[in-house]
């Protein structure tokens, strides 16, 4: 095993802690607070998506009804080999599963879920006006979606902003975000059905989905999305 790959199983002692949690709201959110995007230093966790030493309830991991994505957890595996470096903390799912119910706005307004992105690969994002890490991260998203975006490929980075879109939208005004579309969620409800699954434990979280709504690769913590590692990692997950 490689000392890069070791790295990735292993973040250093600089890691990410979960060291706040945003109370202000109902199904208070997590938010990751790091020194930095050197090698991806984001909170440990297992595969699955739960704290080092936690149990998850299974109960709540709902997995596909079919065969179609547990059926990936070899190339699930295969597909992680590939997150070094900058995104060393992305995770293979364990077992993948179907997120192809998921929820939110798209940039119209107009209700979707990922079904709609159909024969897509996605990286989705969530992220808030309040959570510092997602703020530092934001630039490089749009950056990703700006050089890889296409018929193929798509960075959703859905906001959670409770209330109305003045906040959200003035950030990403101001931060000259334009290539990422403008996707919502003010009910927290996307949150929380992925803290149900086990894989999110607070903001930003991200995740990588293929054409087919199926979960090949998760991470909790912020990344240095534009950087080479990055774009590797996406240049794999559409070839495949």
């Amino acid at each position: 095993m490689t000392d890069r790959k070791e790295k990735r199983l292993f973040p250093a002692w600089r890691a990410v802690m979960l060291a706040m949690v945003a109370g202000v709201f109902a199904g208070a959110v997590g938010v990751y607070v790091t020194g930095g995007f050197s090698g991806n230093n984001a909170a440990s966790t297992r595969p699955g998506g739960t704290l080092a030493g936690a149990t998850p309830d299974q109960s709540q991991n709902p997995i596909a009804a079919d065969d179609t994505c547990p059926a990936k957890a070899d190339h699930a595996k295969t597909l992680a080999d590939a997150a070094v470096g900058q995104v060393a903390a992305m995770l293979p799912a364990d077992p993948p599963q179907s997120l192809k119910t998921l929820a939110f706005h798209d940039p119209a307004g107009k209700p979707m879920t990922l079904a709609d992105r159909a024969d897509k690969t996605i990286l989705l994002n969530l992220w808030a006006t309040w959570c510092a890490p997602c703020r530092a991260e934001m630039p490089s998203l749009d950056a990703l979606q700006k050089e890889k975006g296409n018929d193929r490929f798509e960075v959703i980075a859905v906001n959670v902003d409770t209330g109305d879109d003045t906040k959200p939208k003035k950030f990403l005004e101001e931060t000259k975000v334009g290539a990422l579309g403008y996707y919502r969620d003010n009910t927290l409800d996307l949150f929380n059905d992925l803290k149900k699954r086990g894989l999110a434990l607070g903001l930003p979280v991200t995740l990588l989905i293929d054409g087919e709504g199926c979960l090949l690769a998760h991470m909790n913590g912020p990344a240095e999305w534009a950087s080479d590692d990055a774009k590797h990692l996406i240049e794999a997950a559409i070839a495949d």
